[in-house]
């Protein structure tokens, strides 16, 4: 099971602090975003990672490397525009293994990787309570699926453990991924969990500074 890191993206509300340096390599507390990730990855047994890049993608290529410092193998999917979340993964799906794990590059959180390991759903999604940016939530869990229809909803947290089967005979190209997902839980074929540790979408200057604040 290898793992997928999404840092193809450009960033706007980030800006000006994106103009010139590519969002997962923001840092909090003096470590870039991504290196947080990577690190996870590395001690739950996670050997190889995928990263997806575009925007000022040469940037983290340079930082990162083959990935030997964390003890991993970093495979690059070089994206001439960012295809968004569904896209970036179908145009990896040659470097990625039958079940591998996703994550935002945005993402600062303290969740358990291990936890995925074993999933063995076509997608398993990690759900958040709902940030102030986002209080009406995107989908509920009911018995452990993913649910459109439930009262108390959750926010996606941008990490996932998915097969491969999940993204069978879609089209390379720009995809969003929330359709994908919209349509798994009317058919109740998405597993899901809450997480209710640490976890921030590092969207704007503000949430980021807060973070090295607190």
């Amino acid at each position: 099971m290898n793992a997928m890191i999404l840092a193809a993206g450009r960033g706007e509300r980030m800006r000006p602090l994106t103009d010139t340096c590519p969002k997962p390599l923001l840092e909090v507390r003096g470590v870039p975003l991504i290196e947080y990730h990577l690190d996870a990855l590395a001690r739950v047994g996670i050997r190889r990672v995928v990263v997806n890049l575009s925007w000022l993608g040469g940037q983290i290529r340079d930082a990162l490397g083959d990935g030997t410092r964390f003890g991993l193998r970093i495979d690059y999917s070089e994206e001439a525009e960012a295809l968004e979340t569904a896209g970036g993964i179908v145009q990896a799906l040659d470097l990625l293994d039958e079940r591998f794990i996703v994550t935002n590059g945005d993402v600062f959180t303290d969740f358990d990787f291990a936890r995925l390991l074993d999933q063995s759903a076509a997608a398993h999604l990690v759900m958040v309570p709902n940030p102030g940016f986002n209080p009406q939530g995107d989908y509920a869990i009911e018995q452990g699926l993913l649910s459109n229809r439930g009262v108390q909803r959750h926010t996606f947290s941008g990490i996932a453990a998915y097969q491969k089967s999940f993204f069978a005979g879609l089209a390379p190209g720009r995809r969003p991924l929330a359709p994908l997902l919209t349509a798994g839980a009317d058919q109740q074929t998405i597993s899901a969990e809450l997480h209710q540790g640490l976890w921030s979408d590092v969207g704007t200057p503000q949430r980021l500074a807060r973070l090295n604040r607190d």
